[in-house]
């Protein structure tokens, strides 16, 4: 084997198996509401290992669905739109795979990379992962 990625790893468990082999990715539930994973995906990005969040799209609570629904208005976007191009401001070691069912879909996920987000709407965003963690 050349290349070894873990899936739904701790950070303990991840430090384990880089003792054993070159760990090049990790592959764990996260979103923008949650974010359970912050610290190992910075630990990752400083160690140059890819993370791929699953169910990127999902699990939000209908107050932070609304959260993110009035912000993705206020930017003309669709709201699975902003929580994509979060992930992806996120860092760059982010790898993001959202599922599609259409070509039309598609076009919106891959509209994400050119969705600016302002330094306000990131502080906004992070707060809705915040408040799921309280």
């Amino acid at each position: 084997m050349r290349h070894i990625g873990v899936s739904n790893v701790m950070a303990a468990q991840m430090a384990q198996a880089r003792r054993i082999a070159k760990i090049i990715c990790v592959q764990n539930m996260y979103n923008l509401a949650q974010r359970n994973d912050d610290a190992l995906i910075d630990s990752t990005a400083a160690a140059g290992i890819a993370y791929v969040p699953f169910f990127p799209l999902g699990g939000f609570s209908p107050l932070q669905s609304d959260a993110l629904s009035k912000t993705a208005s206020q930017l003309g976007a669709t709201p699975m739109q902003v929580a994509l191009a979060w992930l992806q401001r996120r860092l760059p070691n982010i790898l993001l795979i959202p599922g599609t069912s259409s070509v039309a879909h598609l076009a919106q996920n891959i509209a994400t990379v050119d969705l600016a987000l302002p330094d306000d709407v990131l502080a906004t965003l992070d707060g809705i992962g915040a408040a799921a963690k309280h």
